[in-house]
């Protein structure tokens, strides 16, 4: 029995949600679908300045979700992100920005988010980590479809999905889990570029 559950939940991670709850397998190529709107966000970023999902139209921007004392998957998403970052090379910050959105903003201060960013290498002339009130980040992560709910021992159990935002503010895909194919996440960021 836990042995598929576990083979289910690898599936499951090596799976892209697409609308209606169709999915795509990795590697298979196609335009990506118009989602909806991106849910619209201002919070406060590690350098304690406002980042609005406005203030990043006309860039292609991934938003994941995570917190700094998380000892599990974070450090598995947040690393992954850093090594992609690397490979866009001079498209990265110009073209293409990440933001990482705590779901423990009572602990994930700016000061808290910038140590975090700089021990994982980001580059924060495009990659912004983002805290706010908690009541504004449950609602962020409930309009992306995240679920986050802070256990007794200071632990946060949440929904790992990464979110890519076209230049207009379009939602294009949403990926489960933390171990997709970083590939084709780079292939999926670069062919949003390529549209007029």
């Amino acid at each position: 029995m836990r042995s598929a559950l576990v083979q289910a939940l690898l599936v499951l991670t090596a799976v892209t949600v697409w609308p209606g709850g169709a999915t795509r397998q990795v590697g298979q190529e196609r335009s990506l679908p118009e989602i909806a709107p991106a849910p619209e966000f201002t919070l406060t970023s590690q350098d304690n300045a406002q980042v609005a999902l406005t203030d990043l139209r006309g860039k292609v921007v991934a938003v994941t979700f995570i917190y700094t004392f998380c000892v599990d998957t974070c450090p598995v998403l947040t690393p992954m992100m850093s090594f992609i970052q690397d490979q866009l090379g001079a498209d990265f910050g110009a073209k293409i920005a990440f933001v990482s959105i705590t779901v423990d903003p009572e602990r994930d201060t700016p000061e808290v988010l910038k140590e975090y960013a700089q021990a994982f290498g980001a580059n924060l002339a495009g990659w912004s980590f983002l805290t706010g009130p908690s009541d504004t980040i449950r609602d962020v992560t409930r309009r992306y479809g995240v679920f986050a709910s802070k256990s007794t021992d200071g632990n946060v159990d949440h929904t790992f999905l990464t979110s890519i935002v076209d230049r207009r503010g379009i939602l294009r895909v949403q990926y489960i889990g933390a171990r997709f194919d970083p590939d084709e996440f780079r292939r999926d960021l670069l062919s949003l570029l390529q549209e007029p």
